[in-house]
């Protein structure tokens, strides 16, 4: 049987890879990579599925997958080698830099929770700001807001991302909600500065934030809302993907 292609060793995936979400296809295809890595489910010095296999089971396409495997190149934590039995191979840990290889200085809170309490604000704020329909300044505002993530240095990113979901929830026109979202997103922000800023999220993550910005200025609350529960869902993927996460509750 060829090593890791059907048969008994291949379900040892069957609890971990699963076919993702259209809309956050590399942000989860990644998660449930690391994922396998963090469980062990390879050990270090072995070969991961063929690229065949694996763009199967998570039901992406082969260059999607190439690209979750240049993060993972990146970071360390797997190699490729070429040749007849070449493939992608997990390093040791030891190599990629320990337990820091996939953790690295991560604030001490409930990383679910956090989660789910954004998820509850951000959907909440988006569709109350779209029932509002902001026009004249209001709508200046937020069109603002959006181009300055637009073409952003990456090292401007995270600042102005920020900015942009802190305005939209301010034109909900209630400081206790815009108190509460700039808490939970000062969390949030520290999380995501343990992880690797990712150019192909960040893309994804902008074609978001338009599709948000027009259903709020068309004055569509659900359009609004199901855009960011997309966009909540892939930025919780990349930090169950690269953090240990401890269940809420």
């Amino acid at each position: 049987m060829p090593e890791d292609a059907g048969g008994v060793r291949a379900d040892r995936f069957a609890p971990v890879l699963r076919r993702v979400r259209t809309g956050n296809g590399f942000e989860e295809a990644l998660e449930q990579i690391l994922q396998v890595l963090r469980l062990g489910l390879v050990p270090a010095g072995e070969r991961l599925p063929a690229e065949r296999e694996l763009a199967g089971r998570l039901g992406i396409s082969r260059v999607t997958l190439r690209e979750v495997l240049g993060v993972l190149r990146r970071e360390g934590l797997v190699e490729s080698r070429r040749g007849r039995y070449g493939g992608t191979f997990v390093r040791d840990r030891a190599e990629a830099g320990g337990a820091d290889g996939l953790r690295r200085r991560v604030p001490d809170v409930e990383v679910e929770d956090v989660l789910r309490f954004r998820e509850v604000l951000e959907v909440g704020a988006a569709g109350l700001c779209a029932a509002l329909r902001p026009t004249g300044g209001r709508a200046a505002r937020l069109r603002t807001a959006l181009a300055g993530t637009r073409d952003a240095p990456l090292a401007e990113y995270r600042r102005r991302d920020t900015l942009l979901h802190l305005t939209l929830v301010e034109l909900c026109g209630s400081p206790s909600l815009t108190a509460q979202y700039a808490a939970v997103r000062s969390t949030v922000n520290g999380l995501l500065d343990c992880i690797p800023l990712l150019v192909r999220s960040l893309e994804h993550s902008q074609r978001q934030h338009r599709a948000l910005v027009e259903a709020v200025l068309d004055g569509d609350p659900e359009a609004a809302r199901e855009v960011v529960r997309e966009h909540c869902a892939a930025t919780a993927a990349l930090l169950r993907g690269f953090l240990p996460v401890r269940p809420a509750g």
